[in-house]
């Protein structure tokens, strides 16, 4: 191979736990002598981490290795890698259909990263002409079916003071719409002493709020102890010193137990923040989507979440037009949203999944009738969302400050109710100099849209 450092620019899409997977890898190529590069146009190799959740995601990671490609006739790229979930699912089309592809590497296969570079480019190096580079190119496909659950250090790229906390992989629940169990594999879940010794290191380096994910945390240790573990592993995270929040991502309705609840309840650094997909409240649809819930069970489980914490949030999605939506099965999910008064909701359009059972379900609906029934939901959402804000202002909340607008003049930052890139801000003036990661009392002055606006109270 030609003794020079390579440099090497990750593009990662998808959800955080996919942005995991890139920090992971970009960890393994560091450490195997790569120089990790943030512009495109100078590296010499081009990683893309794709996502193939759904019809939109997987456009958008094809325009993404297109453009990338670019850098490949223009730029000093060598090397095109794709990654991820779109690379697992359709391995044989990648290179068939996008020859300037040079690598794809599943999601059982990440670990690998560096080697498959480093023989790539050894392969370059001792080549004859460039045709016997083109004629092997199409056994450069490594899509192990064989799951993988890697322990390894990563080069976190969230703010310092915020950081993401894998603690399973993969997913049993195996919903009639979802493509995951087939890309990533059966739940695995995190010994909890590599998750605690993570986070504890996380800790040591400034981070201040942790997000625990998984494609479902609320199974978290059932497939390695024989029992749920989410409340004990929630308890011993909140006695991390220097860690002040922990956020919890996607916890399923079905596996939300009275244990986890009094965790919540209890622990003072444990934000009272719910994340329950929900998906449908129709019983005749939720069955068709093979979800575990049904319409009362949703119920009692939000009222008794209210109940029992105080000043809980509740965040869910939903999906609307999956085949065989009724309009008075719309019409009920709309006065139930409407009536449930959620404090943070995502409505997404069904997307239409090749090897899904719902793929080849009668009665699809039409794109146009999917749209249109998004569009409905979200605006008696936002009516919502207007009064909840509305009733914070005057209030004074606590805001982990993330930086500063200077065309505003204002800081801004998040509650413990708004979770990363996803919910709203604070926006906030103070006479002080602040950092980011602090944490300052705000008093809300104003509310529009997700966002409020206000003071720092210490400079009333």
């Amino acid at each position: 191979m030609e003794d020079r450092i390579r440099k090497v620019a990750v593009a990662s899409l998808g959800c955080s736990k996919n942005l995991i997977d890139s920090e992971q890898m970009m960890a393994c190529l560091r450490d195997n002598g790569f120089e990790l590069w943030e512009n495109e146009v100078d590296a010499d190799i081009i990683i893309v981490n794709t996502c193939a959740f759904i019809e939109d995601a997987r456009v958008e990671s094809i325009h993404c290795i297109l453009e990338m490609a670019e850098y490949k006739k223009s730029g000093k790229a060598e090397l095109l890698v794709v990654t991820g979930c779109m690379a697992q699912r359709y391995k044989e089309q990648i290179l068939t259909e996008m020859p300037e592809v040079d690598l794809v590497l599943g999601t059982n296969d990440y670990d690998k990263i560096a080697e498959k570079i480093n023989e790539l480019l050894d392969a370059a190096s001792n080549a004859d002409n460039p045709e016997e580079l083109e004629i092997s190119k199409h056994e450069n496909v490594y899509c192990s079916e064989t799951p993988l659950l890697f322990e390894a250090d990563r080069i976190r790229t969230t703010p310092k003071y915020t950081a993401y906390l894998k603690i399973a992989e993969g997913c049993d629940n195996h919903c009639t719409y979802c493509v995951i169990p087939s890309i990533r594999g059966c739940y695995r879940s995190r010994r909890i002493e590599d998750i605690l010794d993570e986070a504890a290191k996380m800790a040591q380096d400034g981070v201040k709020e942790i997000i625990v994910i998984a494609q479902d945390t609320t199974r978290y240790g059932i497939d390695l102890y024989g029992e749920y573990r989410l409340p004990q592993l929630l308890s011993e995270l909140c006695k991390i010193n220097r860690i002040s929040w922990v956020r919890v991502h996607y916890c399923y309705p079905e596996l939300v137990t009275d244990e986890l609840i009094d965790v919540f309840a209890r622990e003072d650094k444990l934000c009272k923040y719910f994340d329950i997909p929900i998906q449908h409240c129709n019983d005749r649809i939720l069955k068709l989507m093979g979800r575990r819930t049904n319409k009362e069970q949703i119920v009692t489980l939000i009222n008794k979440l209210r109940e029992r914490i105080p000043g809980v949030v509740i965040r869910t999605s939903i999906i609307v037009g999956f085949p065989g939506e009724t309009e008075a099965d719309f019409d009920e999910l709309c006065d139930f949203t409407a009536d449930m008064r959620f404090d943070r909701m995502g409505a997404f359009m069904y997307s239409r999944e090749e090897d899904t059972p719902a793929y080849s379900m009668k009665n699809q609906i039409e794109e146009d009738e999917k749209r249109r029934r998004q569009e409905v939901i979200m605006v008696t959402q936002a009516e919502v969302d207007d009064e909840n804000n509305s009733k914070k202002i005057g209030t004074t909340v606590r805001v982990l400050v993330e930086g500063r607008d200077e065309i505003i003049k204002s800081y801004f930052g998040r509650t413990y109710a708004d979770s990363i890139e996803i919910d709203g801000k604070v926006f906030f003036k103070s006479d002080k100099k602040l950092n980011e990661g602090d944490f300052v009392d705000v008093k809300i002055e104003q509310a529009m849209d997700m966002d409020l606006f206000g003071i720092e109270t210490l400079t009333l």
